[in-house]
């Protein structure tokens, strides 16, 4: 049986991958949350963690005496040990391409990671606003991702970046909670492919369990002093 060790769903973007990216491809899976309570050494978190990760962070993928950590690890175990769910594109050019830009996402977009931290209880487009209009990097970044979205969906027609659901997809979920938390200006058409990734049901079923959470962690939030009510 896979376990996946995962931090915040609220929070955790790098948790978000595989977990959306199981739950998607109906493989199997034990959940288990390690919460976030400090990353700094000798915080519960980094003791909790310690046991199963070398690195002493989530998401860590266990299977049987194996221990895979790292999102475009675990994937690529993931893809290997369960062919027949066509994790990756079957075409070898798309398979490339897609691994391509998820190595991308994995090493890049500094600027809207650190400007716009994923939080998926909070709606915050008067901060996105002020992000949008200072950050020129944020611009940028969001600029990369409708170019590479709008070249993938009409190539390949929607309604995923290669057709159907893929690993791509799941890499670029994050993003796409960052992207309506923070309320950045988008084309139509890709708010459209937005919208649809936060309907697949493994997503749906991620952002179900974050808004359960009710867990404000204040140094992940520098910019409030509480979550929303209601």
């Amino acid at each position: 049986m896979l376990k996946l060790y995962i931090g915040n769903k609220n929070y955790s973007s790098w948790s978000m991958r595989p977990w959306v990216l199981l739950r998607q491809a109906g493989i199997a899976f034990q959940e288990v949350r390690v919460r976030f309570d400090s990353f700094q050494a000798g915080s519960q978190f980094k003791r909790s963690i310690a046991a199963v990760s070398p690195t002493g962070k989530v998401p860590v993928l266990e299977h049987g005496d194996l221990r895979v950590w790292d999102t475009l690890a675990i994937a690529e175990y993931l893809a290997e040990t369960h062919a027949d769910k066509a994790l990756w594109p079957a075409d070898p050019g798309a398979r490339a391409h897609a691994r391509s830009l998820c190595a991308e996402m994995h090493s890049g977009f500094g600027a809207l990671r650190g400007s716009c931290p994923m939080n998926i209880e909070a709606r915050l487009a008067d901060t996105g606003a002020l992000i949008w209009r200072d950050q020129a990097g944020v611009r940028a970044n969001v600029q990369r991702l409708v170019d590479m979205w709008s070249a993938l969906l009409q190539e390949h027609g929607g309604p995923m970046l290669f057709g159907a659901f893929s690993i791509a997809d799941a890499y670029f979920a994050p993003v796409c909670m960052r992207l309506a938390t923070y309320a950045l200006p988008l084309p139509p058409h890709i708010a459209d492919y937005v919208r649809r990734v936060q309907e697949l049901p493994g997503v749906q079923a991620w952002i179900d369990d974050a808004l359960a959470e009710r867990d404000f962690l204040d140094f992940e939030e520098p910019y409030r002093l509480r979550p929303a009510q209601g």
